[in-house]
């Protein structure tokens, strides 16, 4: 259990309580007191508390009132009454309203462990059983989601056994890339993998702190706040288009419906011209041509439309699963396993984090190709660029650095550069920089003292947070958890 509440107005029986509880075995991560029922039902309403021990005479507001005022919340702790032997009556009421059990003064330890490891069996049994309705439920979802045709009387049934226990305070859906994770929560139900994206379902209530958490890199399409299962493929498309803004545009997240951007149709008209049978051919055939700067000239271009919101989404997934049939069409058998890899992930575009992740495995296919095909295998003059760049890169991972920074120090056009980085370091930029950053913040962590906002700083996370996320991503444990590991205390 997670807050055991003692509420007791003599302080030398509140700190006994207090110590029987962390002496019990059960682990109790807070422990909390309070002297009297008012200051202990704000409490109950302002956070969650898994149980309450509560003495029943008591200055301002008296047990039996309290025990009343709490069973009209919605979320409630487990109750238990400490009463003096003359209090007797009193405990039988609290009883019947709600109290779990009762234990006389003066308290006996046994007597509270007894019940916390009661409790504690519940808590568990409990958590185990939400946790299989949830997996049936997301099961279910899944299916819903991604069946072409549900049924009238399948959506009926649906409602009939959800009972308006799914989110009935309304909803909203949530759709990023495939890489795109988070731990289950209560009012939070993660679905994972839907069409080429991951889903998470989560009360409005809470999806402001997702967003500044777990989202606020991963450009995240939000639906409109839904209420019951039969909007639930409404709300999807819904966050499906918006995650299709987000991603093109690269801003953190975006709500359905919001305000879009004014475009003249000049530039509309201009953009379409980037998506033509003719441009996609044009583009096709000038890989093997010594023509390099032009080649990245064009998709530079394309992308940077994309990016403007200048071409319609489902003209580029028709020009690019075209472009790529062309690739196959065009040099069959000498396409090797990594670029049949690329092939396939570039099919699904929105599996991606963004169109600049995109983007950077994209041109690795073309620039490979396009070296294979010129047959310009030298790249001495690219391979001395890159080693400048990690000089540099190594040197200044603990500032605000990404790849157009590092490629315009050595003077080095982007894609290119991205290209020939992967091909010398076996990496990409990003991940290269992330390994870098979480190296030097593991040496931080085992032979300093140094508190971990401070260490966010000097590895070149301005956001703790996002250290924090991605630390553990990385390594498995938490900074925290990672220094208790190595003995660094």
């Amino acid at each position: 259990m997670k807050t055991v509440l003692i509420v007791e107005d003599e302080k030398m029986i509140r700190r006994g309580i207090r110590t029987m509880v962390q002496r019990s075995g059960v682990p109790v991560e807070i422990v909390m007191e309070c002297g009297n029922g008012e200051a202990a039902l704000e409490i109950v309403k302002e956070q969650h508390v898994d149980v309450m021990f509560t003495d029943i005479r008591m200055p301002k507001m008296d047990g039996l009132t309290l025990v009343k005022e709490i069973q009209k919340l919605k979320v409630r702790p487990e109750i238990v009454a400490v009463s003096g032997y003359d209090d007797f009556s009193y405990a039988v009421e609290m009883l019947r309203n709600g109290v779990r059990e009762y234990i006389l003064k003066p308290v006996e330890r046994q007597k509270i462990v007894e019940i916390l490891k009661k409790l504690e069996e519940e808590f568990q049994q409990k958590k185990k059983r939400e946790q299989t309705e949830r997996r049936i439920g997301s099961n279910q979802i899944r299916l819903l989601l991604e069946s072409e045709t549900t049924t009238e009387q399948e959506l009926s049934l649906l409602e009939e056994r959800d009972s308006g226990t799914f989110f009935p305070d309304g909803y909203q859906v949530c759709i990023a890339g495939a890489d795109f994770t988070m731990e289950e929560r209560e009012n939070v139900l993660f679905i994972g993998a839907v069409r080429d994206g991951n889903l998470c379902i989560a009360a409005p209530e809470l999806l402001d702190v997702m967003l500044k958490n777990e989202l606020w890199q991963e450009y995240a399409g939000v639906s409109p706040v839904h209420r019951g299962l039969r909007e639930l493929k409404s709300a999807c498309e819904e966050a499906y288009a918006a995650r299709k803004r987000a991603f093109y545009s690269m801003e953190p997240f975006v709500l359905y419906g919001g305000v879009k951007r004014d475009i003249p149709e000049g530039l509309l008209s201009e953009g379409q011209k980037l998506v033509s049978e003719s441009a996609w051919t044009g583009r096709l055939h000038m890989i093997g041509t010594d023509r390099t700067e032009e080649i990245l000239g064009q998709w530079k271009k394309l992308f940077t439309e994309l990016n403007r919101e200048r071409i319609a989404p489902e003209e580029f997934e028709r020009g690019i699963n075209s472009f790529l049939d062309g690739i196959k069409k065009l040099y069959g058998s000498r396409i090797g396993g990594r670029e049949e890899e690329i092939i396939g992930r570039c099919r699904t575009v929105y599996r991606y984090t963004c169109i600049e992740e995109y983007q950077e495995e994209l041109m690795e296919l073309v620039m490979g190709l396009n070296r294979r095909a010129e047959g310009s295998g030298d790249g001495n003059r690219s391979r001395q660029k890159i080693r400048q760049a990690l000089e540099f890169v190594k040197e200044n991972y603990n500032k605000d650095l990404n790849m157009a920074v590092v490629s315009n120090y050595v003077s080095m056009n982007y894609s290119l550069f991205s290209y020939e980085f992967k091909q010398y370091t076996g990496s990409n930029f990003v991940s290269y920089l992330k390994e870098l950053r979480m190296a030097e913040a593991k040496r931080l962590l085992a032979e300093t003292d140094d508190k971990v906002v401070s260490i966010s700083q000097k590895v070149g996370y301005e956001n703790e947070k996002h250290f924090m996320k991605t630390f553990k991503s990385v390594c498995g444990v938490s900074p925290s958890e990672y220094r208790r590991n190595v003995g660094n205390t």
